[in-house]
């Protein structure tokens, strides 16, 4: 672990005592770091410090042994740092971190900012990203890169900027996110019946699966999206449109016996009742997924990020789900906890 400030690295090597890497699909901030640094002379004094929180940030990776080579080293993220604290005399140092997101959480638009002058949805979440951050690198990795036109939205001041990032990159049917390289990763948003399988955990020998447990709920499962424009920009009245699970077999189709359960979007970037459509459309998957979590451990895979698809193999069972959490340790003991989303038998 190496600790940068202003851009030159200030400490490197930094050992850890204990520490775990979270990544979070359903967190504003995908990447959140804690971990315990044995060594108190590492514990902050000044503003300069390498563990200070006035722009200092770690870059963290986690080894993996093949064989008799030396550790292949993956990248597990690059965190500010947000609270370090400790004993002053023994020590050790606690400290907790966030990915880049949270910079842009802090910087509210202080004046009304518009989408006016940026003609497509990527141009725009870059401008909002670089005014914040100068150097990111925004990464469009939709379908055939995806870029649709973007509607001219105004938001107010106070507005949370990232709150504004996400919403462009709805409009585009799409997640966004800081990944292990510190770049922020416009995707498709994943999905078991389209998405290729990233990882297999399986269980018996040679395995990685070292325990399991599920739970149903009904919570937060919809089955039908209502989307909704409304731009004061543009002086136009509403527009609209629904998208239903009419799947005869699906056990949430709408008027069966789950009942009657819509999700409602508003968006000032959706002008038209197609552009409503398509969005509603493209929330419904997600929208109608079994809130089945299968929260299962596993050996540590650093390489592995939330939204990825997994196939859990349970015996003869093969199981698809989306990683919807990722705890990633920092030392050699420990295993990796997951928590699945989505879950869909894989047929033979």
């Amino acid at each position: 672990m190496d600790a940068y400030y202003g851009g030159q690295r200030v400490a490197e090597d930094i050992p850890i005592q204990d520490g775990t890497v979270t990544l979070d699909r359903g967190s504003k901030v995908r990447r959140s770091i804690s971990l315990t640094v044995p060594d108190v002379k590492y514990l902050p004094w000044n503003a300069s410090d390498p563990l200070a929180v006035y722009g200092q940030t770690l870059v963290v990776s986690r080894g993996i042994v093949t064989g008799n080579s030396p550790p292949e080293m993956i990248p597990c993220g690059t965190f500010r740092i947000d609270e370090p604290s400790g004993d002053t005399h023994f020590g050790p140092v606690v400290l907790s971190g966030k990915s880049s997101e949270a910079s842009l959480q802090d910087d509210r638009f202080m004046v009304p900012m518009t989408t006016r002058g940026y003609n497509t949805c990527v141009e725009a979440i870059t401008y909002l990203i670089r005014l914040t951050l100068p150097s990111a690198i925004i990464a469009n990795e939709t379908v055939g890169s995806r870029n649709p036109t973007c509607a001219v939205v105004i938001w107010d001041a106070q507005t949370d900027r990232w709150d504004a990032v996400t919403r462009l990159a709805t409009a585009m049917n799409a997640e966004i996110y800081v990944d292990a390289l510190d770049r922020f990763v416009i995707r498709d948003l994943p999905a078991v019946s389209s998405e290729a399988v990233a990882w297999d955990i399986a269980d018996g020998d040679g395995g990685t699966l070292m325990s399991s447990a599920r739970t149903m709920s009904r919570t937060s499962v919809y089955n039908a999206v209502v989307a909704t424009g409304e731009s004061t920009a543009h002086y136009m009245a509403p527009v609209s449109a629904v998208a239903y699970d009419n799947a005869p077999a699906s056990p949430t189709r709408w008027g069966g016996p789950y009942g009657k359960v819509p999700k409602f979007y508003t968006s000032g970037l959706l002008l038209t009742p197609g552009a409503c459509q398509v969005a509603a459309d493209g929330m419904l998957f997600d929208a109608i997924a079994p809130n089945v979590q299968t929260a299962i451990e596993a050996s540590p895979n650093p390489a592995m990020e939330a939204g990825d698809c997994l196939r859990i193999v349970y015996g003869d069972r093969k199981e698809l789900s989306i990683a919807q959490t990722v705890v990633i340790p920092l030392t050699a003991e420990g295993a990796a906890s997951l928590t699945l989303r989505g879950g869909k038998e894989e047929e033979a």
